[in-house]
Parts: structure tokens; sequence; C-alpha cells
């Protein structure tokens, strides 16, 4: 009974989109450092390609947030998941196209690559499904707009779950089906139709949560002109239309609400420190340590099982325990001595790395959502989501493009340098903390991050 309840409950699509979604991307993880150093790639150029995602997120996210404030959050995730959906297919047309070379470079800062013409497909793929990459942000608005302060840890935690399985079951499966007579060719495939799915989910499943906005999704899409209908129902007080109306305004306006520039702080510094470890562990893996995509796939399956434990049943009890603010601080400090692990050849102190870093991740990325989701009004709880998303894609940007270059000549150190960007995580919120007892108790944990 309590399967079926959950099945039938109002957040189990969105965490079935989020679960779709990312497996779809996960799948290619651990080969596409394969596919870049066969069609001619080094570090360097797959440092850059990883960047190419979040640098067009950081574009396209805030407009696709905002619009999801405008017209409803189920219409953009289906623009989004049409996006992904075309980006796949770009991929996929990259190996049918001849490996034609279209310069070559050989330097002390890139390394010697060639480019070819598959390989800028790809690029372009990336770029595609970057700009149109607002989904992450909207379905966290989404789960913003159903949840109350009683159960928004519990949900994020649960989109934490749902995420973490992806990650499991992404990466198993490429290691499995890159190993097939098919290679590489039949893991995008699946990605390409695992966002198919998604977008028939989202479209036959998904009810709209922005109550003020009205979802023509029951009465059938016949038009472009009749998908971006924009009409509000009165539903807002006169207040709430002050707040919409300054909303509108753009970023600045966004960083007045209380809370929110040390809530993007965090979101940046994270990511940036997590760019460095995606960037850096498939080239560790496939060079210094000589993994296949089956090995890299197993490690990265492992790590995401152990988060799909902490971020179920384990989160669930502590945060009735402990304050968002203490899971993050403990978090940040499991991901810092986890960071600093990553440069051994050995195989166990590997694994423990990374059981460490899931469980710090598990405890900290969900507890930082929900304090995320729960500043401002549900009105621009979009454009929160979406310039988070920003700032998360910004760093992403430049961690993906540092780690591919740092590594040619540092190799593991990045790992320690993202170490410390985690512990510079703990001491800017212990500092914080410390801060916010001296201000009046009116400010809520929202406002100061506790």
């Amino acid at each position: 009974m309590a399967i079926s309840g959950f099945l039938k409950s109002k957040i189990f699509p969105i965490l079935l989109v989020n679960f779709i979604g990312i497996l779809g991307y996960s799948i290619v993880i651990p080969i596409l450092i394969f596919i870049v150093i066969d069609l001619g790639g080094n570090g360097f150029v797959y440092g850059i390609l990883g960047a190419m995602y979040p640098f067009f997120q950081f574009i396209g996210a805030p407009i696709l947030g905002g619009l999801s404030d405008k017209i409803g959050r189920k219409k953009v995730l289906i623009i989004s998941q049409v996006g992904t959906f075309i980006a796949w297919l770009l991929f996929l047309l990259a190996f049918v196209l001849p490996k034609t070379t279209l310069w070559e470079q050989s330097t002390d800062v890139t390394g010697e690559y060639v480019m070819t013409l598959p390989l800028l497909v790809i690029f372009l793929a990336r770029i595609f499904d970057g700009f149109t990459g607002g989904n992450v942000s909207v379905a966290n608005a989404y789960l913003s707009d159903i949840s109350t302060d009683e159960d928004r840890n519990k949900n994020f935690g649960l989109m934490g779950s749902s995420t973490s399985t992806g990650f499991v079951l992404g990466p198993a499966l490429a290691g499995v089906l890159a190993s097939t007579i098919l290679g590489e060719v039949l893991p995008l495939l699946l990605a390409a139709i695992i966002s198919l799915i998604a977008i028939i989910v989202i479209n036959t499943r998904l009810k709209e949560s922005n109550p003020c906005v009205v979802d023509t999704g029951d009465a059938g899409i016949k038009s472009f002109r009749r998908f971006f209908q924009v009409e509000h129902k009165d539903c807002y007080t006169k207040g709430e239309k002050m707040q919409i109306k300054e909303s509108q305004k753009g970023f600045k306006t966004i960083l007045k609400v209380p809370g929110v520039p040390i809530l993007y702080s965090v979101y940046f510094l994270t990511f940036l420190a997590f760019s460095l470890f995606y960037a850096g562990l498939p080239i560790y893996a496939n060079t210094i340590l000589d993994w296949s995509a089956s090995q890299l796939g197993i490690f990265l399956a492992y790590s995401s099982l152990i988060m799909i434990v902490v971020q179920g049943p384990i989160l669930s009890r502590l945060s009735k325990k402990w304050s968002n603010y203490g899971l993050i601080l403990v978090g940040s400090i499991f991901l810092s001595v986890s960071f600093l692990m990553l440069s051994s050849i050995n195989i166990l102190i590997l694994y423990l790395a990374c059981t460490l870093l899931s469980i710090g991740n598990g405890l900290m990325w969900p507890s930082f959502l929900a304090l995320l989701a729960g500043t401002g009004n549900k009105s621009i709880q979009g454009k929160i989501q979406g310039y988070g998303n920003s700032m998360g894609s910004f760093a992403s940007m430049l961690g993906l493009i540092l780690g591919g270059i740092l590594f040619e000549s540092i190799t593991t150190t990045i790992f320690t340098i993202g170490g410390f960007i985690f512990l510079l995580i703990t001491i800017f919120l212990l500092i914080n903390r410390l801060k916010a007892k001296n201000k009046p108790k009116e400010i809520s944990e929202r406002a100061v991050v506790s």
C-alpha cells in the first residue's frame, strides 16, 4: 500500500522525470572521454567540450526559469527535453560522419590534438543541449511549488535519491552497452530514447504546479502559439503582485532577496569543486589508472548507490534532528576529506574516498536545495532556481576548462584544489553561523543559511 500510495502521490511524476533525465545524461559520462580521444581530442578538448554545456546553460537557465514563472513549469520542461532529444540525435550523427581533419594544434597549454568534423558536431550537440538545459532548475522550482515547510527537506531528499538512482544505472548501463559490438553508439542511442520517453512522461503525467498559470496541456498542443499562451489566473494578493513586478527586474532584484547572495556563493563554490572532479576523474581513469569504461562506470555507480541510501532513509531521519545548516556543514567536511584522498592510486583508498564523497554529497546537496527552495516566494522561485543554476553553470564552465588544462601539468593535484574549496565552504559557513548569532532572532533560517 505504501508503494502504491507513493506512485500516486503528487511528487512521483517529477521524481520520475528527474530520474529519466539523469539516466539519459549519466549514460554518456563514462564513455565521453574515450569518444573524444578516439575522434582526435585530448584532455584539453575534453575539458572544453565539458564546459560547453554549463556555459550555454548559464545563458539559457535563467531564461527558461523566468519563462516557467510565466507560462508554467510543465511547458518549459517539455521545451528543455525536446532540446535534449535533438542534441542526442546530433551526437549520433557524429558517428556516421567521416573523420575529416579541420585543424591540428600542439602547444604547451593545449597539448596535441586534432579537431575532426565528428568532434565539432559533438560540440554543437553539447551547446544546443546546454542552452535548452534548464530542466534541473525548473524541476527544482516545480518541487518547491508542491512542497510545504514540513515536507520540503524530505521531498528534496527524494529528489536527490532519484538523481542518484539515475547515476547508478546510467554509468552501469554505459559500461555494459559500450562493450557490445555497437560500442559507444548503443549507449547514445539509449540516451536519445530515454529523452523521448521523458517528453512523453512530462506531457502525460505531470500536472502544472504554478497555480497562477493556465495549463492548456489537457486540451492538447494545437499550435506553437497556443503552447506559449501566457495567461494568469487572478490569484495574487496586492503584495504578491508587487513582488512579481519587482521580480521582473532580473538578477539584481533576486540578489536583494534575503539569503540569496550567501546561497549563490555556496552554489558557485560547490559546482567549481565538483567540476574539477568530473573533469579530472575520467582523464585520471583513462591515463594513470588505465581503467576501462566499465571500470569507471562501476566506480560512478557505486558512488551513486551510496548517495541513494544517504539521501533516502538516512537524510529523512537526520533532517528531523539536524538543521539544514548543520547537514550542509557536515557534508562539506566529508567532501573536503574525500577530495584530498582522491589522488591515491590504491584502489581501496579510492573507494573509501568515493564513499566519503557520496556521504558528504548526499547530506549536503539536498539540504542546500531545500534552503534555496524555501527562499523568496513561489512567484519568483523559477528565477531563483534559474539564476542559481547559472551560478553553478558558470562555475562548471570554469572548473571543466581549468580541470582539462591543469590535469595535463599537475594531474591529480586538481582533486586537492577541490578539497580546499570545500574546506573554504566549511570555513565560510562557520563564519556565517557566528554572524547569524549576532542578528535579531526574527531573521529566519532561509535568510541566514542556518
